[in-house]
């Protein structure tokens, strides 16, 4: 099967944006998709947008567990291209394989920061509407479908 892009409720082109008000009050956007148990190198799961003016401070993602053997399961979290600013597929966070496995901070699944860009330069300035989203690079060796909730913190035209 060819990898395919799936657009989540709170990606798709009409759906209300947050963003206005004063500068500085924390804003954000979230969404859930559903990750299939099939998913492949090269699928996207378009979650989120944040408006035009917004500066990314931070965010997180939580999970099931979509890997149940052996994990080789690899999802990053970047944004599309929005005609300013290139496609990053990784620029809020090359996270690896996602264990599933219990711990201290994912006590039933996985759970990460928003990192990339956000670690190396600071918070990330969209001029144009931009879509969040996740892309697979390793298809996991015994799948399993999962929800993945992604949360963007944002303020709107801080700069």
């Amino acid at each position: 099967m060819a990898a395919a892009t799936l657009t989540g409720t709170r990606a798709k082109a009409n759906q209300t944006l947050g963003g206005t008000g004063p500068a500085f009050d924390v804003k954000a956007s979230w969404g859930t998709v559903t990750v299939d148990a099939a998913t492949e190198d090269g699928d996207i799961f378009k979650v989120c947008k944040v408006p035009a003016g917004s500066t990314v401070i931070g965010g997180w993602i939580l999970s099931g567990d979509g890997d149940t053997g052996i994990e080789a399961l690899d999802i990053d979290i970047g944004w599309a291209a929005n005609g300013v600013d290139a496609a990053d597929p990784d620029g809020l966070g090359n996270l690896g394989t996602w264990t599933g496995d219990a711990s201290k901070t994912s006590p039933t699944g996985n759970t990460f920061w928003l990192q990339g860009v956000l670690q190396t330069v600071g918070p990330k300035t969209f001029t144009a509407e931009t879509t969040i989203q996740l892309e697979t690079n390793t298809e996991a060796a015994t799948g399993a479908a999962m929800e993945v909730t992604v949360v963007v913190l944002y303020l709107y035209n801080a700069s």
